[in-house]
């Protein structure tokens, strides 16, 4: 019996882009954006996340444009403004007019995008350890959009993305290298990040007067020990959003939702459940 490859859920056309998805549960829905790790897919971000947080709500998790099983257009030039077009064809073509959303790292970018493009379409905002607004380049995120594939390079990355490294094993390395290496995949993602890498950090933040003008609650979540993205950000976002809070794990680094998933993922609900409450009423 052929294995089932978990990461590859259900497929929808998004303005002609086969996109590769994950729709789990029942109720209020909440779209999950990924980050931006070579061989990254939504299953991969998410996962930890996506069984206990789809018993009260319907979770949409895609592949955004680029990324995991979704399709690689040929010659496409990926920009925010292709990745926020995908997402907004994407619950388009599922016919979701409002969603919560979260967004890691990377997706924390998309998900301000979204927030402002079209505010009406999004209820509440969650940001984990995310980039959308101006910082130096760390090592660690030149090392994640500079990846070029080899188990070493890839154990070294998994290493940067945790609190303890120690966790980190050769299978779990092997499995990632696998899903960064498959074709098309790394040809894809290293046209994304291009040197100078600063561009990317500045490409993908926005100007303080739209994220000050979002007028939706906001969660934003880092891990104190993050080497990739600076807790500095999560700390101007939340100057920035009149409507937010801030929650901050120690002893955890890039990776909240894995780190501290349960903790995480009863966070998350409980800041949901206000809006839940609101529309049982």
């Amino acid at each position: 019996m052929r294995e089932t490859n978990e990461e590859i859920g259900r497929s929808v056309d998004v303005c002609g882009v086969a996109t590769n998805y994950h729709d789990l549960g029942d109720g209020p829905p909440v779209l999950l954006i990924h980050g931006s790790g070579p061989g990254v897919s939504a299953w991969a971000n998410w996962r930890t996340v996506l069984p206990r947080l789809s018993e009260r709500h319907r979770v949409l998790a895609p592949d955004v444009v680029g990324f995991g099983y979704t399709a690689r257009p040929a010659h496409l030039a990926y920009s925010p403004q292709v990745w926020l077009d995908h997402l907004i064809g994407f619950l388009d073509a599922l016919d979701v007019p409002k969603v919560s959303v979260v967004g890691n790292s990377f997706g924390g970018a998309l998900a301000l995008r979204l927030a402002d493009a079209a505010p009406g379409r999004v209820d509440r905002l969650v940001l984990m350890g995310s980039v959308g607004v101006p910082f130096e380049l760390t090592p660690g995120l030149d090392a994640v959009w500079g990846f070029e594939p080899s188990l070493e390079a890839m154990r070294d990355l998994l290493r940067v993305f945790t609190f303890d490294g120690s966790a980190v094993s050769d299978d779990l390395a092997r499995l990632r290298l696998d899903a960064a290496t498959r074709p098309g995949v790394h040809e894809a993602f290293a046209s994304m990040f291009p040197e100078p890498r600063q561009r990317g950090v500045e490409t993908l933040a926005l100007p303080d007067d739209v994220i000050a003008a979002l007028p939706h609650e906001a969660l934003i979540v880092h891990g104190r020990d993050d080497r990739v993205i600076p807790m500095a950000t999560s700390l101007r976002l939340l100057e920035l959003i009149d409507r937010a809070q801030l929650h901050v794990f120690a002893r955890c680094g890039h990776w909240v939702q894995i780190e501290q998933a349960e903790r995480f993922t009863a966070l998350l609900e409980d800041f949901l459940a206000d809006r839940v409450s609101a529309t049982a009423r």
